[in-house]
């Protein structure tokens, strides 16, 4: 099945303000019928590349068998680091930059890397805030999310 999951991140006050994330993810059924889910949270103190790396987490897990995804996002931060191969360098170099420093955010990169695994997934970069309207649904959803009263805590998940 081929699945498109278009994503945004949002943080107000960022970073380590309150945030939040969007997804919507669209398949066609054997019938020609489109199918979409939404997905959404806000979060109390977090950062923006958090979201967006959130976003895409949200949406490849909650695939239940292996896909075709296409992500679309407006992260360069998330788009670049799979089409520029930054993830190899920083897996050869045990989760450190090219500047020998360590990478932000290894917890979500590694929860997004188990999630992925099952599928064969490209990432296309959509310019963010220019009108297209999946993107601009997810920027709804994730500054939505981020405004609401109900945020939980982002907790830097084990490090595996």
């Amino acid at each position: 099945m081929f699945v498109k999951i278009f994503t945004d991140g949002a943080a107000r006050g960022n970073p380590e303000g309150p945030g939040g994330y969007g997804a919507v993810l669209q398949y066609i059924d054997s019938k020609g019928q489109l199918h979409e889910r939404e997905f959404f949270a806000g979060y109390k103190k977090t950062t923006n590349n958090r979201m967006e790396l959130m976003a895409v987490i949200a949406g490849l897990e909650a695939l239940t068998k292996p896909c075709d995804v296409e992500v679309i996002s407006d992260s360069k931060y998330v788009t670049d680091a799979f089409n520029q191969h930054w993830i190899e360098g920083w897996l050869k170099r045990n989760w450190k930059n090219s500047a020998n420093q360590a990478v932000k955010n290894i917890d979500l990169w590694q929860r997004l890397l188990r999630a992925k695994q099952p599928h064969q997934v490209k990432f296309t970069w959509v310019k963010g805030h220019a009108g297209h309207p999946e993107n601009e649904r997810c920027d709804k959803l994730a500054t939505t999310a981020a405004d609401s009263q109900n945020l939980l805590d982002d907790i830097i998940g084990e490090v595996v």
